[in-house]
């Protein structure tokens, strides 16, 4: 054969292999080589000890010997341990769920783990034993499976596989994509056959390698076992169905692991995954049967549910006592409300946060005196309701606990219940369970997206951070001290933000006024001090904390040079935005508007030499601003800055404009006013 003959040969016959090579992951699962224990560490961040090879999870549909159908869900997972770092993924555990009505639970079985070291050139295979696989009870709904990999050490490869067959069809297994280490491949399969339909919910953002669907016919027999009549059984019942089977699978390449970083809601909601939830079931000659419903028959469950709403529509005579000794009489409907808001916030004590159903009945909440977050704010809904108030309540998801789903009544997804009241038609939003908080105040928690108003015709509301700006404004005064020439003297007065005030009320409520205030004392250090400190609108939670104090600068006026910083204590000195590149965007908890004004005289004998530059700046357009504005008087310097953050979500394309206007905030405010002796 000619050369080039030769050569286009190969080339051709190589072409397939190479193209099917990107569809696989390059590894042969239980099988391990020399040539495997070296991986190329610039695909991936190796600081992180640990390097997923392989990832690769299976979910089908079988007949069962039940008459029904089980879902078998299978695992292979190969990974690189690099360094100590990574040994966190020696131990294994592998939940499970079980019913906490019966005795039925899903079971691991076809378990295969090994470790594999390269001694002398030889790979060496240790075998997982199966005394050391362990099972663990978390609650009534959930067990786990438990065991660490053998002979781990730097270096070493370690694989296992599994096998999970369930019965809860509901419980289909998700999927990550993505977590707390690299991934080289990940890849999931879902064979679904059209009996059962599902809604397929994904996160993240990494992009797809691959998805491809098709189909394939295949036939299911069921077999429902006979019934036995004393001594007698009869004979089982057998079915064939035939289904259509879509095969879906999805693989991503070289994903990154994932870490928390500042201004992050719920890392979660950044994982690329995918999760299923059944929606309903359509067998042949029989009508669909929803399984999820819709918001109006979800709702209509949970007010009839005891541990939610079927309280409400009960006789609760025993609240009478109570709203009579809140002496409502001739009082306006805001001062009503604001009453028995005061009266639960006040006297019903949060224990934490369960989820949205109710822990003990109301009426023990209310005679205990304490509750969960759930429990105190279904009380306050119960009692503006029978003091004659369209009150209702509404669920959400906390930002620690993730985004919603609103579109589906995926009650899972929802943990916090908050009341809603209309006032002279006007919506009011209710959280009794922070004692420092005001009327119709949320915590910042709340904003989290859409909620859900439960009622007889439930109504989408939207909490959004966008909803929300933290406003600041502090103002100082300095002039030449008439007494000592060696000092400036001024005054100090700061408006708080009002979650800023939020948290300087439950200091003070936890450590006492006078800790506070010495606090702030001790924080004026140098050549700083501070006397005669005011802390106003501590006790009236609608307003924001105002402090004013005096201020004492020391200076030494035998000095040439004289240097000040004019933001005082009150700059920006580190960015809020450390790492060079993010992977996924920035959640602010509300907006921002911060003021600062500052005044100083020129001192005595001395010259202004050098002041800092003015300067405006905007970010990305309108979506925020930074001015730095410097005045030069025959005797006094003044200075305003002002940062605005117009929205509180920005896209990982955003992070690099975001993280550089803070960086330029740090270095204004970091800039001195010097003065020179004349």
């Amino acid at each position: 054969m000619r050369p080039l003959l030769r050569v286009l040969s190969l080339a051709l016959m190589w072409l397939p292999l190479s193209l099917k090579s990107q569809d696989n992951p390059g590894i042969e699962f239980n099988k391990v080589n020399p040539v495997d224990f070296v991986v190329d560490t610039a695909k991936f961040d190796n600081s992180y000890g640990a390097i997923i090879v392989a990832d690769v999870g299976k979910s089908s549909f079988v007949a069962n010997k039940k008459g029904w159908f089980s879902l078998v869900y299978k695992l292979q997972r190969r990974i690189k341990i690099l360094n100590a770092k990574g040994f966190d993924l020696a131990s294994v555990s592998i939940p499970l769920f079980k019913s906490s009505k019966s005795d039925d639970e899903e079971i691991m079985e076809s378990l295969k783990a090994s470790t594999y070291n390269l001694e002398n050139g030889k790979v060496l295979e240790t075998r997982l034993e199966k005394d050391k696989v362990f099972k663990e009870v978390q609650d009534k709904n959930h067990i786990v499976r438990k065991f660490t990999m053998p002979a781990v050490k730097e270096g070493s490869i370690i694989e296992y596989s599994y096998t999970i067959n369930s019965d809860f069809l509901f419980n289909l297994q998700p999927w990550r994509f993505q977590g707390s280490y690299p991934r080289l491949w990940s890849e999931y399969e879902l064979t679904l056959p059209n009996f059962f339909e599902y809604v397929f919910l994904t996160k993240g953002s990494h992009p797809l390698h691959l998805q491809k669907s098709r189909e394939k016919y295949g036939t299911f027999v069921l077999r429902v076992p006979g019934e036995t009549h004393g001594l007698v059984k009869t004979a089982d019942d057998i079915f064939n169905l035939t289904a259509t089977n879509t095969i879906t699978r999805w693989v991503r390449k070289d994903v990154p692991a994932i870490k928390e970083e500042n201004f992050t809601s719920a890392l979660d909601n950044h994982i690329s995954r995918i999760e299923f939830q059944m929606s309903g079931q359509r067998f042949p000659n029989t009508p669909f049967k929803d399984i999820m419903g819709t918001w109006a028959t979800a709702a209509s469950e949970l007010l009839k549910d005891e541990d939610f709403g079927a309280v409400f529509s009960k006789d609760n005579n025993w609240l009478n006592e109570t709203l009579k000794s809140l002496q409502l009489e001739n009082k306006s409907q805001e001062e009503k409300a604001r009453i028995i808001y005061k009266y639960v916030q006040k006297n019903i004590a949060s224990k934490a946060v369960q989820g949205i159903y109710l822990s003990q009945p109301s009426k023990e909440t209310l005679k205990t005196k304490k509750g969960y977050a759930a429990d105190v704010n279904m009380l306050l809904t119960l009692l503006l309701k029978t003091a004659g108030f369209t009150a209702d309540p509404v669920l959400l998801s906390t930002r620690a606990n993730g985004l919603v789903t609103p579109t589906y009544p995926l009650l899972n997804q929802y943990n916090y219940v908050i009341s809603k009241v209309l006032i002279d038609y006007k919506p009011q939003f209710l959280d009794a369970t922070d004692p420092n908080l005001g009327f119709n105040k949320l915590p910042r928690f709340c904003y989290n997206g859409p909620a859900m108003l439960i009622s007889q015709q439930p109504v989408s509301e939207q909490l959004y951070p966008q909803n929300i700006t933290e406003t600041k404004a502090t103002n100082i005064s300095l002039y030449n001290d008439e007494k000592d020439i060696n000092k400036w003297s001024g005054s100090v007065s700061s408006l708080a933000g009002y979650y800023e005030s939020t948290n300087i009320r439950e200091e003070i409520a936890t450590n006492g006024k006078d800790t506070y205030i010495n606090d702030l004392k001790n924080s004026y250090t140098g050549d700083y001090s501070i006397k005669d400190v005011y802390v106003d609108d501590i006790e009236d939670n609608d307003k924001v904390v105002v402090k004013t104090y005096a201020l004492e600068i020391a200076r030494n006026s035998e000095h040439d040079l004289l240097y000040l910083n004019p933001m005082i204590k009150e700059g920006l000195t580190e960015n809020y935005f450390t790492s060079l590149a993010r992977n996924y965007p920035v959640e602010l908890p509300s907006k921002m508007d911060e003021v600062y004004v500052f005044q100083i005289d020129v001192p005595q004998g001395y010259v202004i030499d050098e002041l800092p530059k003015s300067a405006r700046v905007s970010l990305n357009g309108e979506d925020g601003s930074f001015e730095y504005i410097v005045t030069k008087l025959t005797d006094r310097v003044m200075l305003r800055s002002r940062i605005t953050i117009n929205k509180p979500y920005f896209e990982v394309d955003e992070y690099e404009g975001l993280r550089n206007f803070f960086d330029y905030i740090v270095k204004k405010h970091a800039e001195q006013i010097v003065f020179k002796k004349k």
